[in-house]
């Protein structure tokens, strides 16, 4: 599933097409999403134009000038891509769900293969008080993700510090690609109980968060299956992993005898894999 860094990649790629542009036509083509999507949203989008685009957690958020939002999930799935209008005439293609013409000529359409994914619509001024938003915990590139704030909130639990910083109540998009890896990088066992977890060991780990975030922001977001950027290009940011997916592998710098400890190891917590080193990760 896309995580917080594919969604800011997908959606820095949509606000240089679509943001200010006025979409001129929509066609609905399969409705069956995680969620229908309402049969009114085609006259929600058609002549209206895009004031603002923004994202919370997984979710993109467009903002249009008749006071309406439209709230996108990509599911596990679901991508967009563009046709110019140079390029051959759009044909549909089976799990297009949604085909959009913009007053500059360019088509931007959603496919999402295993309908997870999420298309609705929200008066702007209620967006954030929405079912799928209201809820949502603290942004991790915001300021206000700290490790004073957030050390309160485990001090009560008793699951696994991985597990808790992938509870959106908590802190939202920190997926499990980037919590085993902000985990390695701060040096703590993901099988730690949350509530054993200091305030300085919590100080490296929020520090970690961000510069993976940011790393894969960077790179464009990591491409295992699916996901792809606005224009077809795979992220790269897979190529850069020091522990998921690695099993067995040494892990960077790794001072251990690989025939004595195995190397990374793997294990299952909340039905994810967790990739970590038992000797750096403690």
């Amino acid at each position: 599933m896309p995580e917080l860094p594919e969604v800011e990649t997908v959606l820095s790629g949509l606000k240089q097409i679509l943001e200010g542009h006025v979409i001129k036509d929509a066609r609905i083509y399969s409705p069956k999403l995680r969620n229908v999507i309402p049969e009114k949203l085609r006259q929600t989008l058609v002549n209206q134009r895009v004031e603002g685009m923004r994202r919370r957690a997984k979710y993109m958020v467009w903002d249009l000038d008749n006071e309406q939002s439209i709230i996108v999930h990509l599911g596990m799935t679901g991508v967009f891509r563009t046709l110019l209008p140079s390029q051959e005439k759009y044909q549909h293609q089976t799990h297009d769900h949604l085909w959009m013409r913009l007053d500059d000529g360019l088509e931007i359409i959603y496919r999402d293969p295993r309908r997870f994914g999420v298309i609705d619509i929200c008066p702007t001024a209620q967006v954030d008080q929405s079912s799928y938003l209201a809820h949502l915990g603290v942004e991790p590139l915001d300021k206000k993700f700290t490790a004073s704030k957030i050390y309160p909130l485990l001090a009560a639990r008793k699951i696994s510090i991985k597990q808790a910083i992938m509870d959106q109540e908590l802190v939202v998009g920190v997926g499990n690609i980037y919590a085993s890896e902000a985990l390695f990088m701060a040096g703590i066992d993901p099988r730690k109980s949350a509530k054993d977890v200091g305030v300085e060991e919590l100080d490296g780990l929020v520090n970690a968060i961000k510069k993976i975030l940011k790393s894969a922001i960077k790179a464009g977001g990591s491409t295992l299956r699916d996901y792809r950027k606005i224009g077809g290009e795979r992220g790269y940011f897979q190529t850069q992993f020091s522990v998921y997916d690695r099993e067995g592998s040494a892990c960077p710098d790794c001072t251990c005898e690989i025939k004595q400890t195995g190397g990374i190891k793997r294990t299952v917590q909340g039905n994810r894999s967790t990739f970590y080193c038992p000797r750096k990760q403690k």
